[in-house]
């Protein structure tokens, strides 16, 4: 049976997740990966910090009072105790590309049109193609939506203190671990410099695809960090959490950071011809996938 999804529930989740990169672009400077494809943009014509503020306030202020330490325990047994889907990855693309109702004039690019552009500024840089199909997928965890998830949530540590280099950190006031004596101190339950592969990042679209994808595909470690950091802006790029940081967090670091131009400003290229492009990344999707995989 098809999923029944509401009219205006992707438009929503596409608009609100359009307006957190354009906060982002503008919360700290870009560093200086050496992508090419963005040389000649304007990126002054993203929407300016304080109009945006107004737009995603609400949003944040509700997922910052529910990021708590048993709000995500919960998500993770949830995620391995259910009966998952099973699709290839294109069935994966084709049916997250169904939150966005294309007949709408209102509407912003559809979920397919992002992950193409995405993919095909890496490609015209000439980027591995490992990189390439990394920015094919690097939002499909956007499919929690579908999969009964309260919602989409922006990447913080839970079980430390939230720190104060968090978009709006003020709106954690009402989070109940705020007041817990261990989660709100420095190292709160983790050890200094334990890794992030040993803290619990809180669940969202990045958290899930990379628990999905870690035990089913070949990608190497750099893809799998930067479909897991993309949207964990509070490091990436703010510099936020490194007395949690071991040796190779630095290294992955890097990876995420010559990713990120790639998810922000590919979203205003030409639209791209996907059943043109559908065979090329079809193919590149069998060099590092099954033919299905467990959702």
């Amino acid at each position: 049976m098809p999923v029944q999804i509401p009219k205006h529930t992707g438009r929503e989740l596409d608009a609100t997740s359009d307006a957190i990169d354009e906060v982002n672009v503008l919360k700290g400077k870009m560093w200086n990966d050496k992508s090419e494809f963005d040389e000649g943009k304007d990126k002054s014509k993203f929407r300016d910090y304080e109009s945006a503020c107004d737009r995603v306030k609400a949003f944040y202020k509700e997922q910052h009072e529910k990021q708590t330490v048993a709000f995500n325990i919960k998500a993770r047994v949830d995620f391995k105790s259910r009966r998952r889907a099973r699709m290839s990855v294109w069935e994966a693309i084709e049916m997250l590309n169904t939150l966005i109702d294309d007949s709408d004039p209102d509407t912003s690019l559809s979920q397919i049109e992002h992950l193409l552009q995405t993919a095909e500024a890496i490609r015209r840089d000439g980027k591995p193609e490992w990189m390439q199909l990394t920015g094919l997928l690097h939002d499909l965890g956007k499919l929690l939506l579908l999969f009964g998830s309260e919602g989409q949530w922006d990447v913080v540590v839970v079980g430390c203190k939230f720190s104060d280099k968090i978009i709006y950190p003020e709106t954690f006031k009402n989070n109940p671990d705020v007041c817990d004596a261990v989660y709100s101190s420095e190292y709160g339950i983790y050890k200094p410099h334990c890794g992030l592969d040993n803290v619990m990042l809180s669940w969202g679209h990045d958290e899930y695809l990379y628990h999905v994808l870690k035990d089913q595909c070949t990608l190497p470690a750099e893809a799998l960090a930067m479909i897991r950091y993309h949207s964990f802006y509070p490091w990436h790029r703010e510099g936020a959490y490194r007395h949690l940081m071991n040796d190779k967090d630095y290294e992955i670091l890097e990876a995420v950071k010559a990713f990120n131009p790639y998810d922000l400003y590919s979203k205003s290229d030409e639209p791209c011809k996907v059943e043109e492009l559908k065979p090329y990344y079809q193919g590149l999707i069998a060099k590092f996938f099954p033919p299905v995989i467990d959702w």
